[in-house]
């Protein structure tokens, strides 16, 4: 890994442990648990730095910001720390059409394997947004707010699949979520794909010899 890639590691990663101590709205199900402002910039750092380097920098932030928290290894807690890496390796991802299907199906078939999960199967429909970039004419598929849209709502996949076996909730308390995922869901996408321009604008404003074989680059996202 060369110097400039390792600066824009160290970058995206104090970025995101400084985007997770701020909140943005409470985690139901869980005391004191919410999402903050780490769900829209993590997943950009997919493909900002590559996939996998842009995983390592979100798990890496995700551990640093629980121990300097002091917060409990809880199975929860851990599990937390999961759905995300999805979201970043899906934003990240430009060719992988089968694992872009393959893991919301996998979550939807883990949660419809749950007793409550069957009776309020209309709830993984949500889940087939991360396929329609896919599915859809490549014209379509490539929009970044569809893009923003599948990544979030990969992580939300992965994330109620696991929630539903570890997390007691009733029927109607997954109904009830139904309006809440549809406005915080949006406004996630909404930020994903902002803060993908913002950073692409602030990039493409740097010397090359600085971005160059470091970090990718759309200059269709930045503004002049």
């Amino acid at each position: 890994m060369t110097t400039k890639k390792i600066a824009f590691f160290g970058i995206f990663f104090v970025l995101a442990l400084v985007a997770q101590r701020i909140n943005f709205s409470a985690l139901v199900g869980a005391e004191n648990q919410f999402f903050t402002l780490f769900q829209f910039f993590a997943p950009v750092a997919g493909i900002f730095l590559g996939p996998f380097l842009g995983i390592t920098a979100v798990l890496l932030a995700e551990v640093s910001n629980h121990l300097l928290q002091g917060s409990q290894w809880t199975l929860l807690n851990m599990l937390r720390l999961i759905p995300v890496l999805f979201a970043t390796f899906y934003f990240g991802s430009r060719n992988k059409k089968r694992l872009g299907i393959f893991i919301p199906a996998m979550a939807i078939v883990m949660f419809l394997l749950h007793p409550v999960g069957r009776t309020v199967w209309f709830f993984t429909l949500y889940w087939t947004i991360p396929m329609l970039p896919y599915i859809l004419p490549k014209k379509y598929g490539d929009m970044l707010m569809l893009k923003s849209l599948g990544a979030t709502f990969t992580q939300h996949a992965v994330g109620g699949a696991l929630w539903i076996w570890t997390v007691p909730m009733t029927a109607s308390q997954w109904i009830g979520l139904i309006p809440v995922i549809a406005y915080e869901r949006g406004l996630f996408a909404l930020g994903m794909a902002f803060t993908y321009i913002l950073f692409n604008t602030i990039l493409a404003k740097l010397d090359e010899k600085w971005t160059s074989g470091a970090v990718e680059v759309d200059k269709k996202y930045a503004f002049a």
